[in-house]
């Protein structure tokens, strides 16, 4: 059996057999899981042919014939780390669930599963509507697992948080159907394969409007400004472990699918609202983190830093060049290994402390050198210090976007300058400042050690060496941006008198 198919319908599986599973043993069975699923990913890497710009690992299967839906999946230099981010980041968050009590542990840890199938079918999904259907799929085990175990008012969330995922779900659904339609009038029958689609262009008008439909739903998913009005709520009312996951993994899903499914299709489209989407970018980086720098409950100050680092990775994106595309798909990994351990931290530090208000969580270094020292690492690299793969990846945005939109990246430069300040506001005021009150500053147990030194040591090698992820990206991301390129000559000479 091909291993990508292997590596997706694992956790599912897994996540169906805790529902009869013994109460008291579904968090070793679901751990086990996630480890399996995490060595399937490492040995995807393994077989990866670095170099080779097209799909790898190639399901292709007859689903639904008579609509001209594939079922196949494959695996990129785009989608390769972004896979073993998913495998890392549920294999966390579920190691860290498993350490302690959680309510109805047969549903919960079924809905992970659900959930870490989704995310791996968008990842791997190359036929549009098999992509549209994973992209829904994810809303569904999130809804039930803030809705279910949150906190708080999170009926009110999750309520709202679909409302907003829904619209953009439901448009995009529209703009893929609408798509296959249009494009087989030149294809001569109905098909929703990806690799077909991108070579039969629709026309420009029909482009322009199919493009918002996706970015619509794009940005909702990433959060993005203006329209992530659902995602304060959302983040107050999650379980930490899954709010690490909806932040850190869930939210790259939206900046995959420009790369995958926007670019490549819609290039007239790509290029024509090129600066409408930099400015929605450039819009997220200042108020991500102008808000973060504000904020005192430490779940939205890393909330609002992610919509901040999304804003760059969509610049990254919408730069049209190979350098930007390649520090995006870089940087995505980047800031999902860093927040990931960031919601972990948090929940260390709200159980030490009882609260989440960055003000009352002062001198939790005091007597856990190991936990601040991770914590210290993990800093440096969301603020993008010289020497942290982030610095490489924000580094590859700029130079794309000095070489693509000069002034946008001089704005851009502004948002390296305050994630400084929000990052370091952070670790300052929760490590050192004076012990609160009712807080207690203890050491790292061995059972969470056993969570985040993994993380760290991870964000410690990419930092040692990108290339790795760098090397194995770089076609993919040339063969999207080439089209894209093209097309951009095509309209720079129309447009000259």
């Amino acid at each position: 059996m091909n291993l990508v198919n292997v590596l997706l319908w694992v956790p599912l599986a897994v996540g169906a057999a805790a529902l009869a599973w013994p109460r008291d043993a579904v968090r070793w069975l679901s751990l086990a899981g996630t480890i399996a699923t995490l060595g399937l990913a490492i040995a995807l890497i393994a077989d990866f042919q670095t170099g080779v710009a097209g799909p790898q690992h190639v399901v292709d299967e007859s689903w639904i014939p008579d609509l001209g839906v594939r079922y196949q999946l494959a695996v990129d230099g785009i989608s390769l780390f972004l896979i073993l981010l998913t495998a890392i980041g549920w294999t966390a968050a579920t190691a860290f669930s498993a350490f302690r009590p959680v309510d109805r542990p047969r549903t919960y840890y079924f809905l992970l599963g659900l959930a870490e199938t989704a995310t791996l079918g968008a990842f791997m999904a190359q036929d549009l509507l098999l992509f549209v259907l994973f992209f829904d799929l994810m809303l569904v085990p999130f809804f039930f697992l803030i809705g279910s175990f949150g906190t708080g008012d999170r009926v009110s969330a999750t309520l709202k948080m679909i409302v907003y995922t829904l619209a953009g779900s439901l448009l995009m659904l529209v703009g893929a159907i609408a798509t296959a339609i249009l494009a087989s009038e030149e294809i001569g029958h109905l098909t929703f394969s990806m690799a077909e689609l991108r070579t039969h262009v629709l026309s420009e008008g029909s482009q322009d409007w199919i493009f918002f439909f996706f970015a619509a739903a794009f940005l909702v998913k990433m959060p993005a400004v203006p329209i992530h009005g659902w995602m304060p709520d959302a983040y107050r009312a999650a379980p930490l472990p899954v709010l690490a996951l909806l932040s850190g993994v869930l939210a790259k899903v939206g900046a995959y699918g420009f790369l995958r499914v926007v670019l490549p299709t819609f290039p007239d489209a790509t290029v024509q609202f090129q600066e409408l989407i930099l400015v929605i970018a450039l819009a997220g980086i200042l108020y991500g983190s102008a808000m973060a720098f504000t904020q005192t409950n430490v779940r939205l100050i890393a909330g609002y830093s992610s919509i901040a680092q999304l804003g760059f990775i969509t610049a990254g994106i919408f730069a049209l060049r190979p350098d930007g595309g390649d520090g995006s798909v870089l940087q995505m990994v980047n800031h999902g290994l860093v927040v990931v351990p960031i919601f972990l931290i948090i929940a260390l530090l709200a159980e030490r402390t009882g609260t989440e208000d960055l003000r009352e969580m002062g001198g939790q270094a005091m007597r856990a050198p190991v936990l601040a020292a991770m914590f210290l690492i993990i800093t440096l690299a969301l603020l993008a210090m010289p020497g942290s793969a982030n610095f490489i990846g924000e580094f590859y945005i700029l130079n794309g976007l000095f070489q693509a939109k000069v002034a946008y990246a001089f704005v851009a430069i502004i948002g390296v300058a305050l994630a400084a300040f929000y990052a370091i506001r952070l670790f300052q005021q929760t490590m050192h400042n004076r012990l609160a009150r009712e807080g207690t500053s203890r050491e790292i147990s061995l059972r969470d050690g056993f969570v985040l030194a993994p993380l760290v040591a991870t964000i410690v090698a990419v930092a040692l060496y990108p290339g790795f992820i760098l090397e194995r990206g770089e076609a993919s991301v040339e063969s999207v941006t080439a089209a894209v390129q093209g097309e951009g000559e095509v309209v720079a000479a129309r447009d000259v008198p």
